[in-house]
């Protein structure tokens, strides 16, 4: 296990060297997406309005508040993230997105354009809205407004972590291989408990 301090818009070289189990924080630019933001992208049409390219993308309807023409930050937590499996391929392969932020995980069709396109993605503990909200130097901006609280937001990071990388470029998922371990493991427990 390694820990990586990185600059948003990553590269592919950043990513393909991050390995399932590492550690990584990082500066720069992070976008927020939810359910909404990718429905209103996918299923309606819609391009960004900024480009995707080497970002970071978090899973997040966050509270945010306007004042005047400028958006502040109230709390920006986390959200599951396998209900979004359904856009991730395109995300990563037609917009070049290289990090997923979320909780839960992702399956298998989000793995395999990991794998062809170099991405990741970056667990985080669930929970840590506080920290992440610290993390959030500024709201830079809130495209199509009127979806928000599931928009699609532009946030400035620092230090932002940590983030495990529960599935990697390499065809990596730790979820899946913490799964087999249980299941492994099953028989045993069954035993012991007289089942």
């Amino acid at each position: 296990m390694a820990e990586y301090h990185l600059k948003s818009p990553f590269s592919e070289e950043d990513i393909r060297k991050l390995k399932a189990g590492d550690i990584v924080y990082f500066d720069g630019l992070l976008f927020g997406i939810r359910d909404l933001t990718q429905i209103y992208m996918f299923d309606q049409n819609h391009e960004p309005p900024v480009s995707l390219a080497g970002a970071a993308c978090i899973h997040t309807a966050p509270s945010l508040r306007k004042v005047g023409d400028k958006w502040e930050k109230i709390c920006v937590g986390t959200t599951t993230s396998t209900r979004m499996e359904r856009f991730t391929p395109e995300l990563i392969s037609r917009y070049g997105v290289r990090a997923i932020i979320g909780k839960g995980g992702l399956y298998q069709g989000s793995l395999d354009a990991m794998k062809k396109y170099g991405a990741v993605y970056l667990a985080i503990v669930g929970g840590s809205a506080a920290l992440e909200t610290q993390q959030i130097e500024e709201v830079e901006a809130v495209y199509w407004e009127h979806l928000h609280p599931e928009a699609l937001y532009q946030f400035r990071v620092k230090n932002f972590g940590p983030l495990t990388v529960a599935m990697d470029s390499h065809g990596r998922n730790l979820y899946e291989e913490v799964k087999a371990e249980a299941l492994k493991r099953l028989p045993e427990i069954y035993e012991k408990l007289g089942v």
